[in-house]
């Protein structure tokens, strides 16, 4: 299986550390048979909310790899032992087959371009006002990586819009509302409003 993971390290965290956890997610995945096939450093960032700490900015990897799912399980216990980590996230993309159209489609948030870069929260809600499906339209889909993608769908007061609200079809709703979690879960996008890390 191929799947991404994006961890947040201390920005407090020196060169040696840094060195020393990458390593071990290297290690890891070469001891499960895996295969790294996309390493990017998206680089220190603000969250869009502090953290229980109150920590307000982190440091953010991301990797793509090919391994069996017990690598996922050691390095999250590896993450949850390192005092440098701050948040992770693993996500499952497809099958080994589909390798090159997933490798090609991947993008990094923080050089985005495109129509989801020049377009503002307002050009898209006055699209929903028209209750037709802003990604179908588009024909594009909302990544938790990007969240000019889906930013827009959360009110001032935390809340994702409806459906009967963003005129998005169904599967569309559903992405949306699971690309916003994983947004949230590695502080890209604020729980509170529709802030986002810059």
């Amino acid at each position: 299986m191929i799947y991404e993971s994006a961890f947040v390290l201390r920005t407090e965290a020196g060169e040696e550390a840094i060195k020393k956890i990458t390593d071990i997610v290297s290690e890891t995945i070469s001891n499960f048979d895996g295969e790294i096939l996309v390493n990017d450093n998206w680089g220190v960032k603000q969250f869009a909310q502090p953290t229980e700490a109150g920590v307000t900015r982190g440091n953010y990897f991301y990797i793509m790899y090919k391994a069996n799912t017990n690598c996922n399980t050691e390095l999250e216990r590896r993450f949850k032992i390192s005092e440098d980590v701050l948040k992770f996230l693993f996500i499952r993309l497809g099958v080994d087959a589909d390798q090159e159209a997933i490798v090609k489609g991947y993008s990094n948030p923080f050089n985005a371009t495109g129509d989801d870069a020049t377009e503002t929260f307002k050009d898209k809600k006055q699209f929903a006002k028209r209750k037709s499906c802003y990604f179908t339209e588009k024909k594009t889909r909302p990544d938790w990586k990007n969240t000019n993608s889906y930013a827009w769908l959360v009110n001032e007061f935390g809340k994702i819009s409806p459906a009967r609200v963003t005129g998005l079809r169904p599967k569309y709703q559903r992405a949306a509302t699971t690309a916003i979690k994983r947004g949230r879960c590695i502080g890209l996008i604020s729980y509170m409003n529709n802030h986002v890390a810059r």
